[in-house]
């Protein structure tokens, strides 16, 4: 094993470009950028320092990476992250790792050597908050969690951001709309937070704000086998939008909004004040404390020297790319139950969404 990885990035547009760059300014320490791959000739000019490819293919047959990172269209995440697991690489792969569960379960499958590092840029892990949220329900300080809701409509996009490329806003480009271009991240936390539910059912408008194929808003309601339910609310045409994360369980309320997080704990635990209280219109008397967290920035690098100590230091991984199978499997859920008017029960048939993907895609003329 090297001392330095030796790092090749697969995919510089947008995102690409911005990982590309803070590793070649050596953001991350033993990270070396070593090569590039893009089909634009501008951009595999903005890293002269790197070696230059046109092919994925051949940037991964090349000798000259030790690890990738691919920051591709959506599809592409499946067939270029199994590429470089069969051939010995180790994979950082963006978000989502694939469109649906079906070529997630394909890519994960390529994994067959563990001695290789397989991640995923699921960045919101790092987050400060998230992680406190996370600690207090895993140290019981919530109680039995109740009720989840999460409304997250800050994510408008005028029409010009669709018509900024063919691809988006397309079943053929992207598989999915908000939940599989904005969300992720969010459907990622959902079971990191409270585990994956068991049912969903949900209302999906296709096109309601903009002139596309896809998703551009979303209700879901998650059930639980433990009597936990949530909602979860995004949309991409709505402004002023909101995006407020609310817990409740035995012992108060977490609320997380405008980069506040409160926590209003019950004084005592809400069954036991139900089964002992004598009033009638009685409470559990609260106390609402402010948590200080200070998200502190650099999320995205964090997961790159993250995937960097796993393959040189052997650490443990924040976003193991196999558990990328669950945002995808939710946004799939969701879909699933919009299209064919039902709750599906989890775990979901990857076939039967394939299927219907497959047949949206032609209906709307995709290939």
């Amino acid at each position: 094993m090297t001392a330095t990885i030796r790092l090749g990035s697969i995919g510089i547009g947008a995102m690409g470009a911005r990982y590309a760059e803070q590793i070649a300014a050596g953001v991350v320490p033993r990270c070396k950028l070593a090569a590039v791959c893009a089909r634009n000739p501008v951009q595999l000019a903005k890293f002269p320092q790197a070696r230059a490819f046109t092919r994925s293919e051949d940037l991964i047959r090349s000798g000259a990476v030790d690890a990738v990172l691919i920051a591709t269209p959506h599809y592409s995440h499946t067939t270029i992250g199994a590429d470089a697991l069969r051939n010995g690489l180790h994979v950082l792969v963006d978000k989502p790792i694939s469109v649906h569960k079906a070529d997630a379960e394909r890519l994960i499958a390529a994994h067959t050597d563990l001695r290789q590092v397989f991640a995923a840029m699921f960045m919101m892990r790092t987050d400060p908050v998230f992680l406190k949220i996370r600690q207090m329900i895993h140290d019981g300080e919530l109680g039995e969690v109740r009720r989840l809701n999460w409304t997250i409509t800050n994510w408008f996009r005028p029409a010009a951001y669709y018509a900024s490329a063919p691809w988006r806003g397309t079943w053929s480009g992207e598989g999915g709309g908000v939940l599989l271009n904005q969300c992720p991240h969010q459907l990622d936390l959902l079971p990191w937070l409270i585990g994956m539910p068991r049912r969903i059912r949900a209302f999906c408008h296709f096109g309601k704000y903009h002139h596309i194929e896809v998703e551009d808003e979303v209700t879901a309601y998650l059930d639980y086998d433990n009597n936990l339910t949530a909602t979860f609310i995004a949309s991409t045409g709505e402004a002023p939008g909101t995006n407020r994360l609310e817990i409740a369980g035995e012992n108060g309320r977490f609320v997380f909004e405008n980069g506040i997080l409160t926590f209003t704990r019950n004084e005592v635990p809400a069954s036991e004040f139900s089964r002992t209280a004598k009033e009638l219109f009685a409470a559990p008397p609260t106390q609402t404390t402010v948590i200080p967290v200070q998200n502190i920035g650099g999320q995205h690098m964090a997961i790159v020297r993250n995937f960097v100590d796993a393959i040189l230091d052997g650490s443990p991984l924040i976003a193991p790319a196999s558990e990328g199978i669950r945002s995808v499997e939710l946004a799939n859920a969701m879909l699933l139950s919009s299209l064919q008017e039902q709750t599906v029960e989890l775990p979901m048939d990857s076939a039967l969404f394939e299927k219907e993907l497959l047949r949206l895609i032609a209906r709307h003329g995709g290939v």
